[in-house]
């Protein structure tokens, strides 16, 4: 089993918010906050990116997930400096996810009202982060998520393939979780109530660069509002370790088996809603259509028999199964309107 090594002061007792200041806590509007900080080789930019962390955020955990240079030393140097700050380290290299999820965890267990994550690479801008806890302090989100996508000013730096990119994971995510108005759900920089926290099932979390896809769907299941924070992107001397052409891929596998279980979880067993039978027979037909197509192509190219009739019950089923799509989708979207969503 891995062993979690803590190294930093003991744990805070538990109290009320309205004690905060009186006990020396630091808070940001009345509220105490974390920061995750996932770090795996992250030696060039970490001690730049722990230094530049708000003054009022109260407590720092950084995540050495099992890095092999020399950032757990910096970060360990770094905690003895800084009493807010907590190292912890795997033993492993578990990924991105699982290292906010221990970070999360060691959240809840301070008894922490909002966690924001800030990647070691230093590309999340400290002086955004006030943007973010906003929304879930002001309680009109328990989750709140930067969005880079929003104008082409914002988007200065990224790269039209990271760009197309993050549009097409942007539609997926969309469809998987739900939250039709969210945009960039490729952006690790988010914050997060207790409430969400104690609520969603942390073990079952992506452990990968999936992670923030797979919360969101999560999120939605269990009926927390989701809010985009528009800001500009920050790019420097970070390395990106995602490679799009086969990241992609892999997550449409994950957003596939997500989307799936939602309709379950949201739809048939916490409640009931006949879009999953839009989306089932939809689907249904739209394949039993291009089933039939390819075979009207083979008995006219092979066989050289009449493909009129064929090929038109062909196209009447995908335009049935698409319609029946269409209505799901049209049915899920309002579902999100009707539960505030948009507020």
């Amino acid at each position: 089993m891995m062993e979690l090594k803590y190294i930093s002061r003991s744990p805070r007792p538990v109290i009320h918010m309205t004690q905060y200041e009186e006990q020396g806590y630091r808070t940001y509007r009345g509220k105490r906050i974390a920061v995750v900080v996932p770090a795996y080789n992250e030696e060039l930019l970490i001690l730049e990116t722990l230094a530049s962390i708000p003054e009022f955020v109260d407590r720092v955990f950084i995540i050495d997930d099992s890095s092999t240079d020399t950032t757990l030393d910096k970060a360990r140097g770094y905690s003895e400096m800084d009493p807010r700050v907590t190292v912890i380290h795997h033993e492993k290299n578990l990924g991105v996810g699982a290292a906010i999820v221990t970070g999360y965890k060691a959240a809840l267990h301070e008894d922490i009202d909002i966690t924001a994550v800030m990647a070691g690479d230093n590309q999340m801008d400290p002086d955004f982060l006030p943007h973010l806890l906003d929304p879930v302090v002001d309680e009109k989100a328990d989750y709140s998520m930067g969005n880079r996508l929003v104008n082409r000013d914002f988007r200065q730096g990224m790269s039209r393939w990271r760009f197309f990119g993050n549009s097409i994971l942007t539609l997926l995510t969309k469809i998987a979780s739900g939250y039709w108005q969210m945009v960039d759900p490729q952006n690790g920089y988010t914050a997060i109530s207790r409430r969400a926290l104690n609520t969603i099932p942390l073990d079952s979390i992506y452990p990968g660069y999936g992670y923030c896809n797979d919360v969101l769907v999560q999120l939605n299941v269990y009926g927390f509002r989701v809010k985009n924070v528009p800001h500009p992107s920050r790019y420097g001397r970070e390395t990106s370790g995602i490679r799009y052409s086969t990241y992609i891929v892999r997550l449409s596998r994950l957003l596939l088996k997500d989307f799936l279980w939602r309709l379950k979880m949201k739809y048939v067993v916490l409640g009931f809603h006949p879009l999953v039978f839009y989306y089932f027979f939809g689907v249904v037909f739209c394949m039993l259509g291009i089933l039939g197509g390819a075979w009207s192509l083979y008995f006219k190219l092979v066989q050289n028999g009449p493909i009129f009739l064929p090929a038109v019950v062909s196209l009447l089923l995908i335009g049935l199964g698409a319609q029946g799509i269409l209505f799901a989708m049209l049915f899920d979207m309002q579902m999100e309107k009707n539960s505030g969503w948009y507020e």
